[in-house]
């Protein structure tokens, strides 16, 4: 990339049958957008490529996909990501059903973008996990036992895990081998692919993830959309 590009370390790279990961860090003020010297890396590469195999192929598509690391993520997290991609590439090949994307799943009258294991939506035993403040504690511990019952047992638990304590009893029944359709309310992006905690679960056909399509912050009936989403798959389904 020339002389002009010392303020750039290359900290993590990975490269895929289909793309590339670069993990840079820039440490001084750039003369140039870093969109330019990335072009300046493509063409690089597609030149030594040329003049190696001696085939006229474009290496590279137009533009790049970037992200700036935010004080939210660690820098660790994006290490791990980089590094485990060719271990993912492989278990998406190996249980593609696991991790499908459909952008027109139909529920009712309405159309989902949704990503993960479809099979969990043809269980007959699927319970929708909802706590409400006015619940008694026995109610709480009355349907805690049927949810991790039914997690344990084969079935499906079916929410968006808003609370916190809803979100307790999905870790718990994680644990005891339980499958889930998570309703979350961001849009699916289309460059979307689970990773981490989520990634695992598709790994063993554990999750499906179901868009609500709502843009912008948690509010209050963006929360009702979501559990009433969850009760129509948990009865309609």
């Amino acid at each position: 990339m020339g002389s002009f590009d010392s303020a750039l370390r290359v900290l993590q790279y990975c490269i895929m049958p289909d793309h590339v990961h670069l993990l840079i860090f820039v440490t001084a003020p750039l003369s140039r957008h870093l969109g330019a010297y990335i072009s300046m890396l493509k063409v690089r590469i597609h030149q030594d490529y040329r003049q190696i195999s001696g085939e006229a192929l474009t290496v590279f598509e137009k533009d790049f996909y970037d992200c700036i690391l935010r004080p939210s993520r660690s820098l660790d997290t994006i290490y791990r990501y980089i590094r485990e991609n060719p271990r993912r590439m492989a278990v998406r090949r190996e249980h593609p059903e696991f991790f499908r994307r459909v952008n027109a799943l139909r529920i009712g009258d309405s159309t989902y973008n949704a990503y993960g294991n479809f099979q969990l939506l043809d269980c007959p035993f699927k319970e929708q996990v909802i706590i409400h403040r006015k619940d008694s504690p026995e109610t709480r511990r009355l349907n805690r036992e049927k949810w991790i019952y039914t997690g344990s047992n084969g079935g499906v638990l079916v929410s968006p895990f808003i609370s916190a304590s809803e979100k307790t009893i999905r870790d718990e029944a994680e644990s005891v081998g339980a499958r889930f359709i998570h309703i979350v309310g961001q849009p699916m992006e289309e460059r979307y692919k689970p990773a981490g905690r989520e990634f695992r679960l598709c790994e063993e056909g554990r999750l499906l993830i179901i868009s609500a399509g709502l843009p912008g912050p948690l509010t209050r009936p963006v929360c009702l959309t979501m559990n009433a989403l969850a009760n129509q798959i948990t009865e309609g389904c």
